[in-house]
């Protein structure tokens, strides 16, 4: 086992979510030997033409990177696993928080074909395909941004890839839809946190009606125009937000997993062309940050 590797154990409680093996030209022959190259991959940053022999062909773990960020399978087996996390405790969900990190895309992120991509075997197009391929122009050159919510735990429930530009509020009610953790016993899955902490980015009033409908517990600081004209408006601005200072000191969490999210290099600095198959990547990533113990 090389250094990086799915442990066994870590192995035993992933085995069961992944496809079934099987299928024409053995496609599916070692899904473990694919998936070590994926994550060593993900670590190191390297060109999919320079991993090791040792993972085998580097176009096939490329290709079953692609085809399950694609596919949704991805999606799928992280949900598996946080549903995993909730029958056994694992998640807090006493705190959740919500925030941004921007990611330098490198120059061989740019210059995607221009025709819409579509799922292997399905007249479709990925889920997660944006137009402009989530990137955005700024000072520095190529950016895209990454939306998360995170739990007590320092691990992430839900990610959104976007363009570098983009602001952080009105993102917060997409990843907020991104929240679905199956229930062991059944049932509806579980979207709401019981309390959700955000910085000043997220303070709007479309945010705070929708959690309020909701019924989600919020710490969202004001921003100092917005308490100016609230208060200008006189009786008609409403009453000010509430501010728990205890609550909000808990959305370093979110930081920290932005922190250990960024150790993979392969998520620090996008080198993926497509919106979709970066999405994967952030998506194993944080895949692998809940197999740990």
């Amino acid at each position: 086992m090389g250094r990086g590797d799915l442990t066994d154990d870590e192995w035993a409680r992933l085995v069961r979510h992944l496809p079934k093996p099987g299928g024409r030209g053995g496609r599916w022959c070692d899904h473990r030997t694919v998936i070590n190259g994926v994550l060593f991959r993900i670590r190191t940053g390297v060109p999919w033409r320079d991993l090791p022999e040792r993972f085998g062909s580097w176009k096939t773990v490329y290709e079953r990177h692609r085809r399950w960020s694609a596919d949704g399978t991805w999606e799928r087996i992280l949900q598996a696993v946080l549903a995993d996390a909730d029958a056994t405790g694992r998640i807090d969900w006493s705190m959740v928080s919500v925030d941004s990190t921007s990611c330098r895309a490198h120059q061989h992120a740019a210059g995607a074909p221009r025709r819409t991509p579509r799922v292997p075997r399905r007249r479709a197009m990925p889920r997660w395909h944006r137009a402009g391929e989530g990137l955005g122009r700024s000072r520095g050159g190529l950016t895209c941004k990454i939306h998360l919510a995170g739990e007590g735990g320092c691990r992430p429930l839900a990610v959104l890839v976007t363009p570098g530009q983009w602001g952080d509020s009105p993102q917060l009610i997409p990843v907020m839809e991104g929240i679905k953790v199956k229930r062991a016993g059944g049932g509806r899955p579980r979207t709401r946190p019981d309390h959700l902490g955000g910085d000043k980015a997220y303070s709007s009033r479309r945010n705070r009606r929708y959690l309020r409908r909701r019924q989600i517990k919020h710490t969202i600081p004001e921003r100092r125009d917005q308490r100016a004209h609230r208060r200008r408006r006189g009786s008609t601005g409403g009453r000010p937000a509430g501010f728990d200072r205890q609550m909000y000191r808990r959305r370093n969490e979110v930081e920290r997993t932005i922190n250990c999210l960024k150790h993979s290099r392969a998520v620090a600095t996008r080198y993926d062309k497509r919106a979709y198959v970066f999405h994967g990547t952030v998506v194993v990533a944080s895949i692998r940050l809940w197999l740990r113990s």
